[in-house]
C-alpha cells in the first residue's frame, strides 16, 4: 500500500477517480504475495502490480468496471478458469483479487494513509465476500480504536481479535467469520512500522547498505560518535543520523522490529554495542569482521558475563557468503542476510 500512495493522492488531486485491487489468496504458483496492491485511475494511470504482469489487463478492466459502478467485487484467476490463458496465467496458480473503488471509502483510506505516514501499526478488515456483497470495512488501530462498520450481522469482536493477532504477526489472509446471513469471507491486512537497521559505524559499507535497506522498506539509522566520519554530507540519506557512543545511542531505539548491523571493525566501539544488542529483542544482530576476528570477540564477550546462548545470536562474519568485494557487494551481503532473516518464519 505504501507504494501506490503517491500516485493515489496525485490522481486524486487532479480529480481523477481510483481503484484498488488486492490479492487476497493465492493457491499454487503465484507471481505475487497476498497483500500485493494495485491502483488504477480513470484516466488510465496504473501503480503497483497484482500479478507481475500475467493477470493486469484483466484486473484494470475490473477496476474500470467498478469505478463505473461503484461496487467492490472478489474476481479469481487460474489455470481451472476459461479465461486463464486470455489474461496470461500460464503459471500454474490460482489468485483471488478483490477490486474496490475508492468512492465511498475516503474515510477509512485517508485514515490508513495518515497511520502509514505516522508509522503507527493499524489492521484493516474488508469484506471480500458475503450475503450482502463485498467492500465494507473496518479500521482496526493497535490501541483497539476502530472506524468503519462491517455490517450489523458480522461478529465485529471476532473479526478485531483476528486482526489484532495478524499484527502481532505482521501478517495478513483471508479469514471465515459467521453470521445471521451466512458466511463471510473478510481479508485482513496489517501493517506494522517499518523494520529499522541501526547501523553501527559511518564507514564506507553504511552508505550503500542505507541505499538497499530503503529499497527493502527499512528505516536506516547510522550511529557514530566520530564525527569525522559521521557527517550529514556523507550520510543526507540516513534517515536519523546519531553522533554517539553506540552503547549510549542503542537502548533507546532497539525493538523487536529492529535489525543491528555493526561495521566499525573497531573492538573499542563493536564490543560495548554487542553488549547491549545481544541481550536485547532486536530481531537480528551482525558484526563484521573475519572468522578470527568472530572467534577473538566471542571470547572477550564471554568473559565479560554474555552467555553462551546469546553469542549464538551474532551472525558473524555478517553477511551471506557471496564472494564480495567491493563496499556495494558487501553491503549487498549484508542485507541479503537481514531480509532471510525477516522472512524467516518465527
Amino acid at each position: 500500500m505504501r507504494d501506490v500512495i503517491p500516485s493515489i493522492e496525485r490522481w486524486l488531486a487532479e480529480g481523477q477517480r481510483v481503484a484498488l485491487a488486492t490479492v487476497v489468496s493465492t493457491l499454487g504458483t503465484a507471481p505475487r504475495a497476498v497483500g500485493a496492491k494495485m491502483a488504477v485511475a480513470s484516466g488510465g494511470g496504473i501503480a503497483g502490480s497484482v500479478s507481475g504482469g500475467c493477470i493486469e489487463g484483466a484486473v484494470y478492466d475490473a477496476c474500470q468496471s467498478a469505478m463505473r459502478s461503484g461496487q467492490a467485487a472478489l474476481h479469481r484467476f487460474g489455470v481451472a478458469d476459461e479465461t486463464a490463458w486470455e489474461v496470461g496465467l500460464a503459471c500454474g496458480g490460482t489468485i483471488e483479487v478483490l477490486v474496490e473503488p475508492l468512492a465511498g471509502r475516503e474515510a477509512s483510506y485517508a485514515a490508513l494513509r495518515d497511520a502509514l505516514a505516522a508509522e503507527q501499526a493499524v489492521a484493516l478488515a474488508t469484506v471480500a465476500a458475503g450475503p450482502q456483497g463485498a467492500g465494507a470495512r473496518l479500521l482496526i488501530r493497535a490501541d483497539g480504536g476502530l472506524l468503519g462498520d462491517l455490517g450489523p450481522h458480522i461478529p465485529t469482536d471476532l473479526v478485531v481479535a483476528q486482526a489484532q493477532a495478524l499484527l502481532a504477526q505482521a501478517q495478513c489472509g483471508m479469514r471465515a467469520f459467521p453470521s445471521a446471513q451466512g458466511e463471510l469471507q473478510v481479508f485482513i491486512e496489517t501493517y506494522s512500522p517499518p523494520p529499522t537497521l541501526l547501523i553501527v559505524g559511518a564507514v564506507h559499507i553504511a552508505i550503500p547498505l542505507i541505499h538497499y535497506a530503503h529499497q527493502l522498506g527499512f528505516r536506516a539509522v547510522v550511529i557514530d560518535a566520530r564525527s569525522a566520519f559521521a557527517t550529514p554530507e556523507r550520510f543526507a540519506h540516513a534517515d536519523e543520523l546519531v553522533l554517539a557512543w553506540p552503547d549510549e545511542a542503542l537502548p533507546a531505539r532497539i525493538t523487536t522490529n529492529s535489525y543491528v548491523a555493526l561495521l566499525t571493525h573497531d573492538p573499542k566501539l563493536d564490543d560495548p554495542a554487542l553488549l547491549v544488542a545481544l541481550p536485547s529483542p532486536a530481531r537480528y544482530v551482525g558484526a563484521l569482521g573475519s572468522k578470527k576476528t568472530h572467534a577473538q570477540r566471542v571470547a572477550r564477550l564471554a568473559e565479560q558475563g554474555l552467555p553462551p546462548e546469546q553469542l549464538a545470536r551474532l551472525h558473524a562474519p555478517i553477511g551471506l557468503p557471496l564472494g564480495g568485494r567491493t563496499p556495494a557487494e558487501i553491503a549487498l551481503s549484508i542485507m541479503a542476510e537481514i531480509v532471510a532473516e525477516r522472512n524467516r518464519p518465527a
